[in-house]
């Protein structure tokens, strides 16, 4: 074999350190980045704080936008942030390889765990027990009903697909991914699951026998009863006992609620002159300038460093504030009528299109909107709520569907609560058409009762709430 040298030519992005502090303060919220800047100016004495001036008017709108679009304009090239050329595909974004975090969804997050071991079939059935859990992780009916239900809903989809398939799937779903219990009919199951997910143990064996035919006495408490039906010892008991109590109750776990605190908005949109207008909001974080002897220090060798680093943060800052009122313009030029009208009235929009239409990619829009908040008449709300997720088959997002169905339950004669059917039935006239278990995924996102449990007398309590 002989030895040959070859030359050749690349281009690549560099993601210097000033570029990557420009995508991370994207993503920082307000209470963050005013942190962070507390920090920088007490270590770079080239910066200061502007005075805040309570006398002076507000800027316009127009005067927010010159400022912010003079700060974008100073900003150097991609090809002097990389240290050298490039030429490439100007759509491809470098910045969109670097990862925007693993998703919170838990049914997305165990459908990318079983696709490394799953072909495209399982995958499916999975995805079908998966919609028919509730929030909880907990089968919405009988498996052996929904399953004699998927069966015919799948086989178009699915030649030769049966309730046998679909069976195996769920013991297969139950008892793997990372919520071991998911899709599980009662809590004994998910209890049973859990276990069996636990390493070997005398105690282990003893608690499987417990949950499987004595959950009523371990809710009663009465570990004398338990151990004579288990004739073990009392010691041995409390160590069963004391290992299914550090189990979870539902297959997945719910996120602690979050405490109460004060949100200062980033963005503030109001009407007037018969439109829609959005400014950023100044004091959602101290604004920062060069000091007046900031450029007589470029002179000096020891400074120069520092001088640098602020003209850098003070670039990266215009970087942010200019993709979030650009981006924060769109979110309320396409949700007007949910502005107007409220949630019925939310549009479908996708981070996809918002990134289109202002000339980013779709990573730089999720950071850029994760954590911010705006300031509208209906309310503080987060950026992220202004998108929706259009709902396939109808031309409205799912989260109107979901206010509808709120609103008809709302309505609906006391005497006589609506079922799941019907309010997909009334939802049918109106020409959206969604299905029953869509109806019921909903509903008990919304924490509210079926029909059964709400049927009460004409002029008695409100509508039955999930506790």
């Amino acid at each position: 074999m002989k030895a040959s040298l070859q030359a050749k030519m690349g281009q690549s992005m560099t993601l210097t350190p000033q570029l990557l502090q420009s995508i991370r303060l994207l993503q920082v919220t307000s209470l963050q980045l005013e942190q962070e800047l507390l920090q920088v100016l007490e270590r770079n004495p080239l910066l200061e704080q502007e005075p805040e001036d309570d006398d002076a008017p507000a800027p316009t709108d127009a005067e927010v936008a010159a400022q912010e679009a003079a700060a974008w304009d100073e900003l150097p090239e991609p090809m002097f942030l990389s240290g050298g050329s490039y030429t490439g595909d100007p759509d491809d974004d470098p910045t969109a390889r670097i990862a925007a975090g693993e998703s919170s969804d838990p049914r997305q997050r165990l459908l990318q765990q079983l696709q490394l071991r799953c072909d495209a079939r399982d995958l499916a059935i999975t995805a079908w027990w998966l919609d028919a859990c509730d929030d909880r992780g907990y089968l919405e009916a009988d498996p052996r009903e929904l399953a004699g239900r998927g069966a015919a809903e799948l086989a178009g989809e699915l030649p030769g697909v049966d309730e046998s398939e679909l069976l195996a799937l769920r013991e297969r779903l139950l008892l793997d991914g990372e919520w071991p219990g998911m899709a599980a009919a009662d809590p004994r199951e998910c209890l049973l699951a859990q276990l069996q997910a636990l390493p070997d143990h005398p105690a282990r064996a003893l608690a499987l026998r417990l949950v499987d035919a004595h959950l009523d006495l371990l809710a009663r408490h009465d570990l004398a009863a338990l151990a004579a039906r288990l004739q073990a010892a009392p010691a041995d008991v409390e160590a069963a006992v004391s290992l299914v109590l550090s189990l979870q109750p539902h297959p997945v776990e719910q996120p602690p609620e979050p405490e109460p605190a004060f949100i200062i908005p980033d963005v503030i949109t109001w009407r007037a002159d018969g439109g829609w207008q959005v400014r950023l909001n100044g004091r959602s974080a101290p604004r920062l300038r060069l000091c007046a002897y900031a450029e007589q220090a470029s002179g000096h060798e020891g400074m120069r460093s520092l001088l640098e680093e602020a003209r850098w943060l003070l670039r990266s800052l215009g970087i942010r504030n200019e993709t979030l009122l650009k981006t924060a313009r769109v979110l309320v030029a396409r949700q007007q009528a949910y502005l107007e009208r409220g949630e019925e009235a939310i549009a479908p929009l996708t981070l996809k299109e918002v990134a289109e239409e202002i000339g980013v990619h779709e990573s730089t829009v999720s950071r850029i909107t994760t954590g911010k908040y705006i300031q509208t008449p209906r309310g503080t709300l987060e950026l992220k709520r202004l998108f929706a997720v259009r709902l396939e088959g109808a031309e409205v997002s799912g989260a109107a569907i979901k206010a509808m169905v709120r609103r008809l339950i709302e309505d609906e004669p006391a005497h006589a609560p609506l079922a799941d059917e019907v309010i997909a039935a009334m939802l049918a006239r109106q020409g959206i058409r969604v299905a029953r278990r869509t109806v019921a995924k909903y509903r008990e996102q919304l924490s509210i009762a079926p029909a059964r449990a709400r049927r009460r007398e004409r002029g008695s309590a409100p509508v039955a709430r999930l506790g």
